[in-house]
């Protein structure tokens, strides 16, 4: 259960790797987070990171899937569950794979490969949790989405539009439990620099996962619904969905 400041005891991170998940979990340690629970599909490197987070984190545990199947969906996530073998305070989405543009997009085996792991698994994974959460009472949830899916372009279209089915769901999703005790947290960041990103040019406000991290805890303590990282690109990217068609296209990829 949250702590008397309404700080998260127990956390459940779907995509365990996760740079920027690394870092909120950080962030919420040192606010006295008891529970991890990281899944994902590298055994190995979610043994490394629960040896990290072990070292601020008192109960840290490792639950694997594969993003690529969603048959197993729900088993998963009560695995999860149960692997806290504490009430679930927050679980957040960090599933996600970034691909590249180039050969993607004439591959089809590449798009399904890119929907699945980006908006099929991650949108399945979501009701399930949504369940887990209703029938204890209380939680929250963070999908970490992006800047790419709120208005699409030519030169990343396919993960770009994964991303925006997902915030869709998202936040159909937050509208669904709202008033159950239950909330849904979308995360925009823009560019941020980690390993998923490393070896591409930086985009302009381009930022580490630590700041990311910070405007999500702070956007979770003020209980905002779209929480964007910098925060400036709320204004941008709202600018930016108003530009007709054949100016965005021009616009430097």
């Amino acid at each position: 259960m949250y702590d008397a400041f309404g700080h998260p005891q127990s956390v459940v991170v779907l995509g365990g790797t996760s740079d920027i998940a690394q870092e909120i979990v950080k962030v919420l340690a040192e606010q006295r987070c008891r529970t991890v629970v990281l899944a994902g599909r590298d055994a190995s490197a979610l043994e490394r990171t629960a040896g990290d987070i072990g070292r601020s984190v008192p109960n840290v545990a490792t639950v694997g899937f594969d993003a690529t199947s969603t048959d197993n969906v729900d088993k998963t996530i009560r695995q999860c569950f149960d692997a806290a073998s504490e009430p679930v305070d927050l679980v957040i989405m960090a599933v996600g794979e970034l691909g590249l543009q180039e050969t993607d997009e004439t591959d089809p085996r590449r798009i399904a490969h890119m929907l699945t792991v980006n908006v099929t698994w991650p949108s399945a994974a979501l009701a399930e949790v949504a369940a887990q959460l209703q029938r204890q009472g209380h939680g929250r949830i963070v999908v970490l989405s992006s800047v790419a899916g709120f208005r699409v372009r030519r030169s990343n279209f396919v993960y770009g539009a994964a991303k925006a089915g997902l915030d869709g769901f998202a936040l159909g999703l937050s509208e669904a439990v709202r008033g159950t005790g239950i909330s849904v947290h979308v995360v925009r960041p823009g560019f941020v620099h980690t390993k998923m990103t490393a070896g591409r040019p930086a985009a302009p406000f381009a930022v580490g996962p630590e700041r990311v991290a910070r405007d999500v805890v702070r956007g979770l303590a003020r209980g905002d619904t779209v929480i964007w990282s910098p925060g400036a690109l709320r204004y941008l990217f709202s600018a930016f969905r108003l530009l007709p068609q054949a100016v965005w296209r021009r616009l430097p990829g």
